[in-house]
């Protein structure tokens, strides 16, 4: 077991390109992962373009891992053993001495780790990772479903459990697509009034039977009135990569509303400030959560029957995958497989 297969970006910009590498070792901290799936998000642009300053390169991308513990190195806490089936997500681990930190907000840690960004990830048969970023799988999910959750999943999720909105209150999702189709189900599972708003009819049977309520067609009505026409949305989460969009709905916000910004779009939000004044509502952001909300996503999705839509791909297609995942070819998320 001395090597692995990898699918490694070489250079900022460079090719997704599948090398053999040493299996790498569990350091003071750290647990080895036999990988069994692992999501593609859009986010592994960022690592393959070399968007940020944290990356170092040849990377292996992938931070939507599901696998088995397979070794577990010195000086780590709790009980975790190999054999203990795992996932790890966005959060890879804080650094608990930064300003956040302290404040127990580690989510938002100035030196946070983030697999396949900031070091190697799951492109590969075994990550080495902190043991702070694990979270513990429930038997009922299967790896390939679990991966995604932790990404796309614990984002809408976390988002939903820690906004205003309460059983019963109208949530709108703006987008249907990887994101959006999760959290039209968390929502509809947390007992709210769910509405989908996406451009065109084409995904409206689609979100009835996740659990939306109504369906707004942006294409065809002014979506931010005809939200405000059902009486206006506690939530908004926009999961859609569209500013304008996400903009065009602030219309459509409850008194003391608030926007949940969770898709990164390429084009700014625009917010007059009479619709944040007059209503006294709110946008903000929200990054995904910790290993610990991971794990509860994961939980609260065994036991109400959340699962991402997806398409299995073996790991050798990594490039195929993710040049499909990047065209929006994929309903909703591609998952590549090492088994």
């Amino acid at each position: 077991m001395s090597t692995m297969r990898a699918i490694q970006v070489a250079k900022a910009g460079g090719d997704l390109e599948l090398v053999e590498r040493e299996v790498p070792q569990p350091g003071s901290g750290e647990v080895r992962i036999r990988v069994k799936a692992c999501g593609v998000c859009h986010s592994d642009m960022w690592a393959k373009e070399g968007a940020l300053p944290i990356t170092p390169y040849p990377i292996i991308p992938g931070h939507e891992i599901a696998g088995t513990i397979d070794e577990v190195g010195d000086g780590v806490f709790g009980s975790w053993k190999a054999g203990d089936e795992v996932g790890v997500g966005w959060f890879g681990g804080a650094c608990y001495h930064c300003e956040r930190c302290r404040r127990g907000d580690f989510i938002t840690c100035e030196n946070g780790k983030i697999p396949g960004i900031s070091f190697d990830g799951g492109y590969a048969d075994y990550v080495v990772v902190p043991a702070d970023a694990l979270a513990r799988m429930p038997a009922g999910l299967s790896a390939a479903e679990a991966a995604p959750l932790l990404c796309a999943g614990v984002t809408t999720f976390h988002a939903l459990r820690e906004s205003p909105a309460r059983p019963g209150d109208r949530v709108a999702v703006l987008g249907v697509g990887g994101l959006g189709h999760l959290g039209i189900q968390f929502a509809a599972k947390m007992g709210m009034e769910v509405v989908a708003i996406s451009r065109g009819t084409d995904k409206a049977d689609l979100a009835k039977q996740l659990g939306a309520h109504h369906h707004i067609d942006s294409e065809a009505v002014d979506a931010g009135q005809a939200l405000a026409e059902l009486g206006g949305a506690t939530v908004i989460l926009a999961t859609a990569t569209s500013g304008a969009a996400a903009s065009a709905l602030l219309p459509g916000l409850a008194g003391r509303g608030q926007m949940i910004v969770v898709g990164a779009a390429e084009d700014p939000l625009e917010v007059p400030a009479t619709a944040l004044i007059m209503p006294a509502a709110g946008v903000s952001g929200h990054p995904s959560g910790t290993s610990q909300d991971s794990e509860d996503t994961l939980r609260f999705s065994d036991l109400t029957g959340v699962r991402p839509m997806i398409e299995t791909m073996p790991l050798e297609k990594a490039a195929e995958a993710y040049d499909r995942m990047m065209a929006n070819d994929a309903r909703f998320r591609m998952v590549l497989t090492t088994e």
